[in-house]
């Protein structure tokens, strides 16, 4: 039993697998289907904070604009769903039939040509994971190639989330614009909007989560994850060793970008919509915050984070509604503070060191094998030898005997 938590407590597993038993069951047996889709909507931005613990808190790069990548996923699934819920006989009423409804408002009279590979679930996943990485692979190879990092790199990130955003409001035809895509019915027939479907959908947020912690917590665990260590910290040093850091860089800021676009896909399916307000600046600062509230250096902790974050705007929102924005920055800088690590920083300095002491406390004075115990026993034994070894031998003093 020792070996085994010593195991678990040396591979991180443990506080996955606690993770595990507070997603799959404790919220499911407390909350209503109507609660529990909220969490599932909190666990979708989890994702993008599980990302941002391996680029800024392992990879040492701050990005500010991951709404981009997380809106890129969710925008690719919303589009299959919205052709599926486009068919003609649902579309009938519309001057061109067979097409989505912002389409046919802006005149467009056929489907565009990069639309229609979407009309098929296995490239949509495709373009879930795919899209976003492809994206965080050219601006991250033009960006470290030539060195820019640091706030000039989070500045551009920061760009590039208010471009797209542009994009997307200004091409309403082709994108929905302000309003984003709506009325996301179903899922090759399967209607997900129902309780039941909620609840699926919730499961199988948890466990994309749960294998994105895991996935992670094994390159952090690898020589992949010491050398992102080596680089955040001693970044000259891992170049002059050889390495290309670069490279690195992007490796890392690609698999943030795919774990955030698989977050978004899964926004798209439980929420039922998506819009341009999830890809701007703002939402990507505030996923900035779900991985500094829960520990840039913990995936766990992210997720804890997302959850805390998301449900004190929601909490906050509904017991005070014109207060509920200065409640949350005083959330935020009450953290920043007094836990500048987090949730987890919090677990490790203060915490565990207390169940620490507490599982290493002293046995009870009045037990047989206490200290108080056993020089008692003996007192009596070694007086006695004392004394012997001081009486006469046959009349004769002690040291003559001896």
């Amino acid at each position: 039993m020792k070996d085994m938590r010593v195991w678990l407590e040396r591979t991180g597993l443990g506080h996955v697998a606690l993770l595990a038993v507070v997603l799959l069951v404790v919220f499911p047996l407390a909350l209503d289907a109507f609660r529990l889709n909220l969490v599932g909507k909190y666990l979708c931005y989890a994702f993008v904070a599980v990302g941002l613990v391996m680029l800024w808190g392992w990879g040492g790069v701050l990005s500010l604009g991951q709404g981009v990548f997380f809106g890129l996923g969710g925008y690719a699934m919303a589009m299959f769903l919205k052709l599926e819920a486009s068919d003609k006989a649902s579309t009938s009423i519309q001057s061109t039939p067979g097409i989505p409804d912002f389409m046919d408002w802006n005149q467009l009279t056929a489907l565009p040509l990069w639309w229609t590979p979407f009309e098929h679930l296995p490239f949509a996943l495709f373009a879930v994971v795919a899209a976003p990485a492809l994206l965080a692979f050219i601006i991250g190879f033009a960006m470290f190639r030539r060195r820019v990092g640091d706030v000039y790199f989070a500045i551009i990130t920061q760009a590039v989330a208010l471009i797209l955003t542009v994009l997307i409001i200004g091409q309403q035809g082709y994108t929905g614009g302000v309003n984003g895509m709506t009325d996301l019915r179903t899922l090759l027939g399967w209607d997900i909007r129902t309780d039941s479907a909620k609840y699926i959908l919730y499961y199988v947020c948890c466990g994309l989560l749960l294998l994105s912690v895991v996935a992670c917590l094994w390159i952090q665990k690898s020589k992949l994850g010491t050398l992102l260590l080596a680089m955040r910290d001693k970044e000259d040093r891992v170049r002059f060793s050889g390495y290309d850091v670069s490279m690195f860089k992007v490796f890392v800021f690609c698999l943030a970008a795919a774990i955030s676009g698989i977050g978004g896909a899964m926004f798209a399916l439980q929420v039922g919509f998506m819009s341009p307000s999830i890809v701007g600046i703002v939402p990507s600062i505030e996923m900035v915050i779900f991985a500094a509230v829960g520990g840039r250096m913990s995936l766990v902790g992210a997720v804890y984070g997302a959850l805390l974050v998301n449900f004190g705007k929601t909490y906050f929102s509904e017991t005070f509604p014109d207060l509920w924005m200065f409640c949350m920055a005083g959330l935020f800088i009450v953290v920043t503070m007094f836990f500048p690590n987090g949730l987890a920083g919090l677990y490790a300095s203060k915490l565990k060191p207390m169940l620490a002491r507490r599982a290493a406390k002293p046995a009870s004075p009045t037990s047989p094998t206490s200290p108080v115990a056993t020089s008692t026993a003996t007192k009596p034994v070694t007086t006695t030898a004392t004394s012997k070894a001081q009486e006469p031998v046959s009349g004769k003093p002690a040291a003559e005997g001896v």
